[in-house]
């Protein structure tokens, strides 16, 4: 089993980074998520926290010897459910690959918290990554592999999840402009 751990700063409040979440795909960073679908949201009645269920379809860039060799389709599927508390301002999101996950099971949980001084957004990503049985010999390679295309693909994300954000606030303010005229 491989680790990975990530922290960053967004440069942008809690409010917008929550709000923009919903709203992250697509962007031209991660043309690989080709659908996003709601399956479930609803606001608990007593703690007020918003719960959400999604399911994402990806397109996988696998070669395909692997594919032909392990089964596998080029689409694939990720479940994330998400727990937003407004009262203590922690957005908490877990992904997991429903697809091949007897072969590779990766884990993800992503957690979005105010700064200190409340002007940015603490962004805190950790997955752990396993090989299943089928690829026993092979397990320490894969996993490696996975983890370096992981951090890769972390990066790539939050370059995106940036632009989605700066494009986001650039039509707040012309709303506001036009609003105000």
């Amino acid at each position: 089993m491989k680790f990975f751990e990530a922290t960053h700063i967004f440069d942008h409040s809690w409010d917008h980074v929550t709000a923009a979440n919903w709203r992250k795909y697509p962007n031209e960073q991660c043309p690989h998520v080709i659908a996003v679908d709601v399956l479930d949201r609803h606001v608990d009645p007593e703690t007020g926290v918003l719960h959400t269920e999604r399911l994402l379809t990806c397109k996988q860039n696998a070669p395909a010897l692997v594919l032909k060799f392990l089964g596998g389709s080029t689409t694939s599927y990720v479940r994330e459910t998400s727990e937003l508390d407004p009262k203590t301002q922690k957005l908490t999101m877990k992904t997991e690959n429903l697809t091949m996950c007897n072969v590779l099971r990766i884990n993800e949980t992503v957690t979005y918290t105010p700064q200190a001084d409340d002007k940015g957004t603490i962004f805190r990503q950790e997955a752990q990554i396993s090989a299943g049985s089928a690829l026993n010999r092979f397990s320490s390679y894969v996993e490696d592999f996975c983890l370096t295309r992981f951090r890769d693909n972390a990066a790539i994300g939050r370059k995106g999840f940036e632009a989605v954000l700066d494009r986001l606030k650039h039509a707040g303010e012309v709303a506001a402009a036009t609003a105000a005229i």
